[in-house]
């Protein structure tokens, strides 16, 4: 045990009338929510990343937290762990995440890398069989050091991607010795900054060869959990190859992937892309795509991934409702993806940024459950395309132009515009938010 976190108690449901900071008014993991338990639906994560590995920087000023566990040891290491683990046990949380590098030294040899993930991947199995807690998803960090610069896969140095494919096998050996539910595939540098040196054919082939060297070792080794890829616009590279759900759906259909992996979809992400979250939500639903998601909000004033915590319930419950229109989760869950800012120094900020966190997703879950449950919005969708479901409608989908213009000159078809009914099927959402 560390003192990171004395004095602060482990965080229980109270009601929306409590008024201690310390306890969930929305989040009751035993409450049943469309017949399945509340912690079950959300399947909720801490990101390692930014709760442990992050030092509060940015790009104008150096670290700004001090914490126990920074430094470049095992036995640094083995503190943060320490400490990590005592905040899942605060929360509650069933499931953490991590990069390769938030959790372990990085050392000049690969050997040396691997070495050190192993030895701390046993650390964590003992402390995951007295705790309960699992690991939603693991990924490697292909993007930080300078040996990346250009890319991993994508590089055009093939000893970059030597090293690359090397650094992914360690990760996914540890996912699957940890039990992961899921093998995250970000490529925070494959993309382009400019086209003058890039060779976007090559690149797209390169990609594509890593992820099915990725794929076939799952099987190889027998890792039942899920391959995800999570699109991304831009930042850190000018223009990102998995741009949003449509473009890496369309690069694993290229090259015959999309039965293979599942996208892991990002609030964030989304909206740097020009997108709603919903819309990513729903778009990788329609696709057979959606495996699991990172939530966070970004600053709409800030032209960058800001990774902060959510706190807008309508926001939170329009993804959840397209979550639960899709059948829920399956290995995915619900990973903060988020970080505190650089002026929240305290151990108590760290908790009590995943508790509000907590309650928002709470919240949003029971709104669109709610919202199903009550079947106004599914019963408008469905009477909006009820003219679909005739015989005549579906047979003039395997009809041909000439035969319907025929059909609208003979019956002298005249159609009339219908309301989209926006701004009724808006209001009945707030009637639930």
């Amino acid at each position: 045990m560390t003192d990171f976190f004395n004095d602060i108690p482990q965080i229980r449901y109270e009601g929306p009338d409590t008024d201690n900071e310390f306890a969930f008014r929305h989040y009751n993991p035993d409450e049943m929510v469309m017949g399945k338990r509340m912690e079950d639906h959300l399947r909720l994560a801490v990101a390692y990343w930014h709760s442990f590995a992050w030092e509060g920087g940015d790009p104008f000023g150096g670290r700004t937290f001090d914490r126990p566990w920074f430094g470049d040891t095992m036995d640094h290491a083995k503190i943060k762990a320490d400490a990590a683990f005592e905040l899942f046990g605060i929360l509650g949380q069933p499931f953490f995440c991590f990069h390769d590098v938030d959790v372990r030294p990085e050392f000049d040899s690969l050997a040396d890398n691997v070495s050190a993930l192993d030895e701390i991947a046993d650390y964590f199995g003992g402390k995951m069989e007295q705790t309960g807690t699992k690991l939603l998803w693991g990924t490697a960090n292909l993007f930080s050091h300078r040996r990346f610069m250009s890319g991993a896969a994508t590089n055009p140095d093939p000893d970059v991607f030597a090293w690359s494919a090397a650094t992914i096998k360690g990760c996914l050996d540890a996912t699957h010795r940890l039990g992961g539910a899921n093998y995250v595939m970000w490529g925070g540098r494959e993309g382009y900054e400019t086209l003058l040196n890039t060779d976007l054919g090559r690149e797209a082939e390169q990609m594509a060869r890593m992820l099915s060297m990725v794929i076939d070792y799952k099987h190889k080794i027998g890792f039942k959990g899920q391959i995800l890829i999570e699109p991304k616009p831009q930042e850190p590279t000018k223009h990102q190859y998995d741009f949003d759900v449509a473009t890496c759906y369309g690069f694993l259909k290229r090259f015959g992937l999309e039965d293979e992996v599942r996208l892991n979809i990002e609030q964030g992400h989304a909206i740097l892309a020009g997108h709603s979250f919903e819309h990513e939500l729903a778009l990788a639903a329609s696709l057979g795509m959606l495996g699991s998601i990172d939530m966070n909000r970004n600053d709409y004033q800030s032209g960058w991934d800001t990774d902060q915590f959510p706190n807008n319930t309508p926001e939170v419950a329009l993804a959840y409702y397209e979550v639960l229109r899709a059948g829920g989760f399956t290995t995915g869950g619900t990973n903060f993806d988020a970080k505190l800012r650089r002026q929240s120094l305290d151990p108590e900020d760290l908790v009590l940024a995943h508790v509000g966190g907590m309650d928002v997703c709470a919240r949003g879950l029971k709104a669109a459950a709610a919202m199903i449950e009550d079947g106004t919005l599914e019963a408008w969708r469905a009477e909006r395309y009820a003219g679909w479901d005739t015989d005549s409608a579906r047979q003039m989908l395997q009809s041909d132009l000439a035969s319907i213009d025929k059909r609208v000159r003979d019956e002298d078809l005249r159609p009339e515009p219908r309301s989209g009914r926006q701004e009724r099927l808006e209001n009945i959402v707030n009637r639930f938010v």
